[in-house]
């Protein structure tokens, strides 16, 4: 399988400067809101504190919450199923489905459908699907994944999206007012609603003690997903569980004041039995959670709760996109979250980071993130599956950065030698770092020269 080469991928974002500053600034936007809104609770530490330890508690204790999570919603008139990866999620899916002669789905916002690539299993079988979030059709009619977790189509510019209107569901190409490009779409899906034979939502809690999906969203999609249709399927991570309903009021306060520095979701939907004469069913879906859980140095990225607060934050995955990632889960999350799933693959992910730790400065559930990107590096660099031209640049680096004479050499003559360097030998294939940004002008002296010439003898 290929290696996600995430400079690479970045280049062509980079390369649009009039996207990369708007998705710079509308996500830093997004992190300063979120700075806002927590200033103004007091007890605002004490909730991430307290969510984390529920969360903690929820993992260490995930095999009993999970059992009385089935036997309430069975108790309440749902079916509950249970897939161990991706292609028995898909294939359960498929099959409740077709029992029932259901042809037509319209679902809301899931990651993890998306990390199941669902929709691609379901279509090629013969049902269509709609996807009834804003940003996630926008990315469903231009053939893209979602690039953030909570805002998909935040890479886009509004003149992207007429553009794809346009083409896709036959809107002026030349009218990209937001108010008109948000109401066809809305004119558009809501007919498939009527017709639908099957909704589905993902969810982003699932309460043990009463056995209810909670789903949050801000367009009421979610509502009209699982009210319209006779068929109604959650899908639903294992980690989404939490022990009691008291516990969610923690999570509700913190979910979206960071993710989008608002004080909470338009609607807050709890799903927690079948309408008459409907079917609710529910599949539980492990898919690497159960292996990650017995990773003593990463079980702690299932305590996240989906808010985007750390891709918000983080200067790479402003300035490069989600796109680049090249997996479900981009930002900082994507790179400790997706090697588990192939350490070959998105073995350049962990290097997509400054390791500067705002991520976890601002994780509701106080995940140490940019401690288990860390960890990744020293792992992927054990394991070997650094590219050459990694391993031959940190053997060098190692060396100089291990003795003192050869650093301070290096970095004396660095300058000089650099300025006077051919460009191709500078800006190469083999210099990622070269790919997006000029050297800079090198000073006339180091600190350590300038230091002993004026303050040495001193």
């Amino acid at each position: 399988m290929k290696r996600i080469d995430h400079a690479e991928a970045s280049s062509k974002f980079i390369n649009a400067k009039d996207h990369i500053d708007f998705h710079d600034k509308r996500l830093w936007d997004l992190r300063k809101k979120r700075d806002r809104v927590s200033e103004h609770i007091p007890e605002w530490e004490e909730l991430r504190s307290l969510a984390s330890a529920i969360k903690e508690h929820t993992l260490t204790h995930l095999g009993d919450y999970l059992e009385e999570f089935e036997r309430n919603a069975i108790k309440n008139g749902a079916h509950v199923h249970w897939a161990k990866d991706a292609a028995e999620h898909n294939q359960i899916v498929f099959d409740i489905m077709s029992a029932r002669n259901a042809r037509t789905l319209v679902k809301a916002k899931s990651m993890l459908t998306d990390e199941c690539d669902m929709r691609p299993f379901l279509e090629n079988r013969g049902i269509e699907i709609m996807e009834t979030d804003l940003g996630e059709r926008i990315q469903q009619l231009d053939g893209e994944p979602p690039s953030h977790i909570v805002v998909p189509a935040v890479h886009k510019l509004r003149t992207d999206v007429a553009r794809v209107f346009s083409e896709t569901i036959g809107t002026d190409p030349k009218n990209s007012d937001v108010h008109y490009l948000a109401e066809s779409q809305r004119q558009h899906t809501r007919p498939y609603f009527l017709k639908a034979d099957a909704g589905m939502t993902g969810a982003n809690f699932a309460v043990a003690e009463t056995g209810t999906v909670v789903v949050c969203t801000n367009e009421g999609n979610a509502d009209l997903s699982v009210n319209l249709p006779k068929l109604y399927i959650a899908s639903i991570g294992i980690e989404k569980i939490i022990p009691k309903i008291e516990h969610l009021g923690v999570f509700v306060r913190m979910l979206s004041r960071s993710a989008l520095g608002s004080p909470i979701t338009q609607i807050t939907s709890h799903f927690r039995a079948p309408r008459e004469g409907t079917e609710m069913h529910i599949v539980l879906v492990d898919n690497g959670r159960s292996e990650r859980l017995g990773m003593p140095d990463f079980w702690y990225s299932l305590k996240c709760i989906r808010c985007g607060a750390c891709m918000n934050t983080c200067p790479v995955y402003r300035r490069s996109g989600g796109l680049s990632y090249g997996a479900t889960y981009s930002g900082p999350i994507g790179v400790i979250i997706d090697p588990t799933f192939n350490l070959r693959k998105y073995s350049s992910l962990p290097f997509a980071s400054t390791l500067n730790g705002s991520c976890t400065s601002v994780c509701p559930v106080k995940i140490n993130i940019h401690e288990q990107i860390y960890k990744w590096r020293q792992i992927i660099a054990e394991r070997h599956q650094l590219t050459f031209v990694k391993q031959e640049a940190m053997r060098v680096a190692g060396k100089i950065l291990g003795s003192p004479k050869l650093y301070r050499a290096a970095v004396e003559t660095a300058g000089a030698s650099l300025e006077h360097l051919p460009r191709f030998m500078m800006y190469s294939r083999l210099n990622a770092w070269g790919r997006q940004r000029e050297f800079p002008e090198a000073p006339q002296s180091t600190f350590r020269q300038w230091y002993l010439k004026n303050r040495a003898k001193r």
